[in-house]
């Protein structure tokens, strides 16, 4: 069974080239002493921390330093582009009236990354 995902997750995209952290909305729920998330937590900066860099082509500034090493892929500062929520997300357990975001869902950046939990944040509460 799936583990709740809740702040202080670690999270990694398919063109980053470091982890980074999941930070919950706050709510009033909680599970393990931490904000649980759901799947309305997809906001960048302030819920899905950059990558590290960003090694995408259909990112602009990956595109234009590319094109200006002659050909050479030139990874770029990541700034996640996460306009559309988590999916699939937990529809049987709502959390501030969506649904709850278990270990298992996947977020898509506009640059072609697919955002994922490395762990939840939280290894105790589990959720069907």
């Amino acid at each position: 069974m799936p583990n709740q995902t809740c702040t202080g997750g670690l999270l990694k995209c398919s063109f980053g080239m470091a982890p980074s952290t999941f930070v919950a909305t706050i709510k009033p729920i909680l599970t393990s002493n931490m904000a649980a998330g759901n799947i309305l937590d997809n906001i960048p900066i302030q819920n899905i921390q950059p990558f590290g860099m960003c090694q995408s082509l259909a990112n602009p500034t990956v595109a234009s330093a590319t094109a200006a090493a002659l050909g050479v892929l030139t990874p770029m500062p990541c700034v996640p582009n996460t306009p559309a929520p988590w999916v699939p997300g937990v529809p049987t357990v709502l959390l501030a009236n969506s649904p709850a975001l278990d270990n298992t869902c996947k977020l898509m950046c506009v640059w072609g990354g697919v955002i994922e939990f490395v762990q939840p944040g939280q290894m105790t509460h589990q959720i069907p």
